[in-house]
């Protein structure tokens, strides 16, 4: 059964990656979307193409996240106020420095991103579900949040923040309709690992050497998946990996 066609959904890190996936999956459904990113151009070619390949409405946000009341203005000035789901994807990783090596830079553009951008998000979006006693969210963690790997502690502890977030905002929901979903994905092959290691090609791609890593469009299917249950349920938490990926920390490479 399809629940989802005429919904309305917004879907932060629209324009790449798993954001693109799930907004596209979304309009294959009949849902309406609002969705974010950077980058104009990336926006409007977005949207031109999911609304004359499914006939749906597409409102463009362009906005960096971590800037919160450049945000905040934004979504208080959109026309559509009855939001029923929220994507809360936009993150990066940056680098696999040890903690005391890292650069002052990557920790704020992560921190600032992945923790206070979700955050962002959240204050603009939940008071709408909230006014209508309606709605879900889906926060974007990882596996990462789990337990850090080598190099990896400071983006570790941000989705270990989101994991946090998350089961804190279900608690401070829980007498409302509002559904709280996060989604925790491992080896997923998108341009998550050129971001991490700042262009180098080479690097990003042997991250996924070795293992048959999921895909975007394997993360939306999971997520349009949850969405799309009988409203009275909803599903808490869901880590994904490949399978020949057990953990944050160990992965076979055949």
């Amino acid at each position: 059964m399809n629940r989802l066609s005429g919904k309305n959904v917004f879907i932060t890190g629209a324009t790449k990656g798993i954001g693109k996936s799930t907004a596209e999956a979304f309009a294959e459904k009949g849902a309406n979307l609002v969705i974010l990113g950077r980058t104009k151009e990336l926006l409007e070619k977005l949207k031109s193409d999911l609304e004359n390949k499914y006939k749906i409405n597409v409102y463009t946000i362009e906005c960096d996240v971590t800037k919160g009341h450049d945000l905040k203005e934004k979504i208080e000035k959109m026309p559509i106020k009855n939001i029923d789901i929220l994507i809360n994807n936009a993150g990066l990783a940056l680098g696999l420095d040890k903690v005391y090596e890292s650069s002052l830079e990557d920790y704020d553009k992560v921190i600032d991103t992945n923790i206070k951008g979700a955050l962002y998000v959240l204050n603009g979006i939940v008071p709408l579900m909230v006014e209508r006693n309606k709605g879900h969210i889906v926060n974007l963690g990882s596996i990462a949040g789990d337990a850090s790997y080598y190099g990896g502690a400071v983006y570790c502890a941000s989705k270990a923040a989101i994991k946090a977030i998350t089961d804190g905002l279900r608690i401070e929901l829980v007498d409302k309709n509002i559904r709280v979903t996060n989604i925790k994905p491992g080896l997923v092959e998108t341009e998550f690992s050129k971001v991490r290691f700042k262009g180098d090609e080479e690097r990003a791609k042997n991250t996924y050497k070795g293992i048959e890593a999921l895909t975007p469009d394997d993360i939306a299917e999971v997520i349009v998946y949850t969405c799309n249950l009988p409203e009275n349920l909803q599903l808490t938490e869901i880590a994904l990996m490949p399978v020949h990926q057990a953990d944050g920390r160990t992965v076979y490479r055949g």
